[in-house]
């Protein structure tokens, strides 16, 4: 190849870069740090709270089912010598039953638990989304990225997320 043909070469790949670049200088990307908002938004919080306060009166009766089967076994245990074989029998039976029914309740509840805080992180990951989407199109973002190894602050658009999301619904 002759010098002028490297030369040639080279021009036209410099302005395929410069192009490029200048290309990319109009495109308006932006960034949302998904896991501050889920963190800081007023919203989700106010979520969690509401599903401790439904969950927590289960839990409690749970734990107190807890005691009185270990308090009833720690009382058979106690007594197994002086009652006769037949009541010993029937009160094991009994707490054997009132055991599995606390292992199915616990299990419910595990499950329901599992399935509202799933139900929760859709529901808020939905408005974040629409949240984001209202701000990409209101401030004419062509890319918006949720995840990125780095992000410059100048593009990082997460308080202004988190900022409306906590809004009044009414705005």
């Amino acid at each position: 190849m002759s010098r002028s043909s490297i030369k040639s070469v080279f021009s036209a790949v410099c302005l395929v870069v410069a192009a490029s670049l200048a290309h990319a200088q109009s495109v308006k990307i932006a960034y949302v740090n998904s896991d501050k908002v889920m963190r800081d938004a007023l919203p989700n919080q106010a979520g969690w709270v509401k599903l401790e306060a439904d969950f927590n009166r289960r839990e409690k009766e749970l734990t107190e089912l807890n005691s009185k089967l270990k308090a009833a076994a720690t009382k058979l245990d106690r007594e197994s010598v002086t009652l006769p074989d037949a009541e010993r029998e029937r009160r094991q039976r009994e707490l054997i039953d009132q055991d599995r029914e606390l292992q199915r309740k616990q299990r419910t509840y595990r499950e329901d638990l599992a399935q509202r805080r799933n139900d929760e992180m859709i529901a808020l990951r939905e408005r974040v989304l629409a949240v984001i989407r209202q701000i990409a199109e209101k401030e004419n973002y062509d890319l918006v990225v949720q995840e990125a190894f780095h992000a410059s602050p100048r593009i990082d658009i997460t308080d202004s997320v988190i900022k409306k999301l906590n809004e009044p619904a009414g705005k």
